[in-house]
């Protein structure tokens, strides 16, 4: 007999047991799972060295990347996966990899979203059996399932189609389309959509290299023909397209990473390769319905534009694409946009650009899933710069699609209008001293020395490059040092225009284009370097799990010393020294 019963909503179903892997904070499967070996490599997280390969992992959702659905699908294929995948609350990124495996390689494991009080019950369990929608643990391993089939209460459809939705579903328009469509329709149920709607423009993650299984995907729809209806721009992949050979990429690593590139070419994207799609002419407005995976953009997107997409999984960008269609949910409506959790800051003097992604790091470790306004900055005018920091690394920690800010972005002009007129469900006071904690998480370098410096995470903007050319003018880098920076083709054109390129390479900074730091490996980051330096908080979180090297985090002008001296000063930034001295930790 079990210890524990339980009842989920069975996601995918299916039958498993295992050994169970439990943990309370959610997990990026991209960046914090090696698809190649099932081991959990987010040095932040406390399942970090445990291997999810056929055990039954539990965590609260994902949060992170968009790309953990490709992760997921990686895992599926090459048997590393968990045996079953349990859920406190239902997550598209992670659910829809494990659709993909099924729905086009006929290859699946169980997914259950428990709802919280079932999660918290199952946690002292240590062996788990799935069935469908039902759990059940035990604390010894139970007996081998007898193979009855899993059963599962089928919910009422509820998905309102077009004419035109069911023609791509019946394959009038094709095999490419219709399997897209049934990709998008089993979305949109899990979602509770009622309807699809009509999005003006997407932005394709899907073209990132993370193994054998996303080539495979991307091809095969080539093969059925794939062409996008809607202008289609695509993330930065894993190489420099142009010059991965002359950098002294593995063959074995590149050709497959290009070819990716390639694939998504030939469904009709734009060659854009970057992470940062707000920074082109192609921009969306306020109000616009969009398609966008990469989980800095999404981010970006809705809460500094006021554009609406949801944080959309890898593939289920390009299935929308190929449509035009997307389920009329979440971020989409203007209901589903208020923020339920309030956050207050403290008074702080003479903040840096190391403010915002530390403040955005935090921030999202604080939210989860739910959508924040953060109150205390109205009189700080942090600019585009800081709002793309701030962005990126709250996407890093948190599963929420967007954020608020009072007095600062567009659709908060008060905290109350962000609250949709509400009380939030919860309120929260941060500290200097809770920031000083995050900035020592970030901070994972144990001595001085700096061999690289990393920037452009996500991609350096026209703004960033001018500022640091202004930084390095006249000056030099130590020979040791490196420092390189990641920028999409437009950015270094009109950088290379204006002269700040010229600036840059004399002080001894390389660019790399198409690609970005999240993907980059050695030779880039030279074979003999143990630290680097970065201005980026997202980068900083993944950089000691996906290239194993620590990490001194600090502000763009920092970064730019540590590259003269080979150095990291240590020095805690004013706005941070003042709170070590006079704040005490914020106990909510």
């Amino acid at each position: 007999m079990p210890d524990v019963s339980l009842s989920g909503r069975a996601l995918v179903a299916g039958s498993a047991q295992g050994e169970l892997l439990h943990a309370d904070l959610g997990l990026s499967f991209w960046g914090g799972i090696d698809p190649f070996s099932g081991e959990v490599i987010d040095r932040h997280h406390p399942l970090s060295g445990a291997i999810v390969s056929d055990r039954v992992l539990a965590i609260p959702s994902g949060r992170g990347s968009c790309t953990g659905s490709s992760v997921m699908l990686e895992l599926i294929l090459n048997g590393h996966a968990p045996a079953a995948l349990l859920l406190e609350q239902v997550d598209d990124i992670l659910t829809l990899g494990v659709l993909i495996a099924e729905q086009m390689f006929g290859r699946s494991i169980p997914v259950v979203a428990l709802g919280r009080e079932a999660f918290a019950a199952l946690r002292e369990a240590r062996h788990v059996r799935v069935s469908g929608n039902r759990v059940d643990g035990f604390a010894s391993a139970p007996a081998a399932l007898d193979g009855a089939p899993a059963t599962v209460v089928a919910e009422a459809p509820c998905l309102t189609l077009s004419a035109q939705d069911r023609e791509m579903l019946d394959g009038i328009h094709g095999r490419a389309a219709q399997v897209a469509m049934g990709i998008i329709v089993r979305m949109a149920e899990l979602q509770g959509a009622n309807t699809l709607l009509d999005i003006t423009q997407a932005h394709i993650d899907g073209c990132i290299y993370t193994g054998p299984a996303c080539l495979r995907f991307a091809r095969q729809l080539v093969e059925w023909g794939a062409q996008v209806k809607v202008p289609t721009t695509l993330n930065a992949i894993s190489v420099d397209k142009r010059r991965w050979r002359e950098q002294g990429i593995d063959a074995a690593f590149g050709e497959p990473a290009a070819a990716l590139g390639d694939a998504y070419l030939e469904m009709g994207a734009q060659v854009s390769f970057t992470c940062a799609p707000y920074l082109l002419d192609s921009a969306p407005r306020l109000g616009e319905q969009i398609v966008w995976a990469e989980s800095n953009a999404v981010v970006y997107a809705n809460s500094v534009l006021g554009a609406r997409t949801l944080k959309y999984p890898d593939y289920l960008d390009i299935c929308i694409a190929l449509t035009g269609r997307a389920p009329l949910s979440g971020c989409h409506l203007p209901g589903q946009r208020h923020a339920s959790l309030r956050i207050e800051l403290p008074t702080l003097e003479g903040l840096d650009d190391a403010f915002y992604p530390l403040l955005g790091y935090h921030v999202g470790l604080l939210c989860g899933s739910e959508i924040p306004v953060i109150c205390g900055l109205e009189h700080a005018q942090p600019d585009l710069d800081d709002l793309k920091a701030f962005g990126a690394a709250f996407a890093t920690t948190s599963a929420a699609p967007m954020f608020h800010i009072a007095g600062v972005t567009p659709e908060a002009p008060s905290a109350e209008r962000a609250l949709g007129g509400q009380a939030p469900a919860r309120l929260l006071r941060v500290s200097a001293m809770d920031l000083l904690e995050s900035w020592w998480e970030l901070n994972s370098a144990e001595e001085p020395r700096v061999d690289l410096v990393s920037l452009g995470n996500p991609h350096f903007s026209f703004s960033e490059c001018a500022r640091l050319a202004a930084l390095c003018a006249g000056r030099r880098k130590h020979a040791d040092t490196a420092l390189v920076i990641t920028c999409g083709r437009t950015i270094h054109e009109r950088a290379r225009d204006a002269g700040h390129v010229a600036t840059l390479e004399a002080f001894g900074a390389q660019f790399v284009t198409d690609t970005c730091w999240c993907m980059l490996g050695e030779p880039v980051i030279p074979p003999a370097a143990r630290t680097l330096m970065t201005n980026s908080g997202k980068y900083a979180h993944y950089a000691p799990g996906l290239v194993g090297r620590r990490v001194h985090f600090g502000s763009l002008a920092e970064c730019v010393d540590a590259a003269c001296s080979g150095r990291a000063s240590g020095r805690l930034p004013a706005w941070l020294q003042l709170g070590e001295a006079t704040e005490e930790p914020a106990h909510v």
